[in-house]
């Protein structure tokens, strides 16, 4: 039976991931922050899933996971690690702390990094283990490659994602382990929710407050209309399984859309941005 690790398994992707992987015959490996999403997943996944509890910036925890895993491979390699915990801060570049800025980059960047550090042995980095080498899946998104307004942290963590993953491909061709990014457009996951829960007050005597609210609104609108989580976890199969997998995967809720809007100029879509949003120049 082949493993694989997936970080941020409570919910959303990781955890249609999670299911589906577990479906198809896979052992997984599933990180979560709480004893009680430990304790759900495992009564939901049944016998083949265990939980690991790790915060994916606290290095120490996410090694003493690594340890936990190569002893329950018994000398075998892991056959995937997808690194999909991840978290979304909104604000303005101008005005959003620095705090919050270096939060989003140490969850969605280095996190990423301390996973792969702690977990490549396990992929076939270390010679001594048996069996097929596995894949890194990083779950980056159409963020990767474009930048909204008021969600700059998100799409700098993204775009940063996607050159550590570009990078990290050619540099493991070393020991035959493949790197494969899934970028998907609006999912329906408690990312989006979340925005509900963003305090805006801090906002409110800022020039860019009202268009912190449309952004807000429209985030919560993208988590009742983005495409299923498990519509991601058969791109995240596809990476792991195929024979030749492609380098990116996109999947959005409208593609056609996405490929008009990706055909016109910047300046274009800048203006239609900045008018829906209300970015214009006042006075």
């Amino acid at each position: 039976m082949r493993s694989v690790v997936i970080t941020g398994a409570s919910t959303g992707i990781g955890w249609a991931s999670a299911k589906l992987l577990l479906d198809r015959g896979f052992r997984v490996f599933g990180s979560v922050r709480k004893q009680a999403d430990a304790d759900r997943l495992k009564t939901e996944f049944g016998a083949n899933f265990t939980p690991l509890i790790f915060d994916v910036t606290d290095e120490a925890a996410v090694l003493a996971a690594a340890r936990e895993v190569r002893a329950a491979l018994g000398g075998e390699t892991l056959a995937g690690l997808v690194n999909n915990a991840g978290i979304a801060v909104a604000g303005p570049v101008l005005e959003l702390a620095a705090d919050e800025f270096r939060r989003q980059m140490e969850v969605n960047v280095i996190g990423p990094i301390i996973s792969t550090q702690a977990f490549a042995p396990l992929l076939g980095a270390d010679p001594q283990l048996k069996g097929p080498k596995g894949r890194i899946v990083m779950i980056s998104s159409v963020a990767g490659k474009n930048g909204s307004p008021l969600t700059s942290a998100y799409a700098a963590s993204k775009h940063a994602l996607e050159g550590l993953s570009e990078s990290l491909r050619r540099e493991l061709m070393l020991f035959g382990i493949d790197v494969v990014v899934v970028a998907p457009g609006a999912v329906k996951t408690p990312i989006w929710s979340k925005a509900e829960e963003v305090d805006l007050s801090v906002y409110q005597n800022s020039p860019y407050f009202p268009a912190l609210k449309k952004v807000r609104a429209f985030m919560l609108h993208l988590g009742t209309i983005g495409l299923p989580a498990e519509d991601i976890a058969e791109k995240v199969l596809a990476a792991l399984t195929l024979p030749s997998p492609k380098t990116r995967y996109t999947i959005v809720p409208d593609p056609v859309r996405q490929m008009v809007m990706g055909l016109l100029p910047k300046r274009t879509v800048d203006r239609l941005i900045a008018k829906r949003l209300g970015l214009t120049p006042q006075g």
